[in-house]
């Protein structure tokens, strides 16, 4: 599905989380100037993870701590804003901890 065609929110975070693929994700990560590697995936899938377990996307101490990921490294992953880039990336709702 192209990106023009999905259902998002005013902030571009995406309508149905289940819209999402890998593929769009290294569309959106590509927008934003981010190569997906390893680690990139390890936090998207461990976002992905427990907001599909708890039905909120997770802030960055949990993501850190389930996907044994620094927070310096997320920060270095993910600059300019980790926690909300992740959500994007990985098609899930903004952080309410984020503004």
């Amino acid at each position: 599905m192209s990106l023009e065609a999905l259902q998002t929110d005013a902030e571009g975070y995406l309508a149905n989380r289940d819209d999402w693929s890998e593929e769009l994700a290294q569309e959106l990560a590509s927008q934003m100037g981010i190569q997906l590697g390893d680690e990139h995936w390890k936090v998207l899938k461990t976002a992905r993870a427990i907001e599909g377990e708890s039905g909120s996307s997770p802030g960055l101490r949990k993501i850190s701590k389930r996907s044994e990921t620094p927070i310096k490294s997320i920060y270095k992953l993910f600059p300019d804003g980790p926690a909300k880039l992740i959500a994007k990336i990985a098609g899930i709702p903004k952080p309410k901890s984020c503004l």
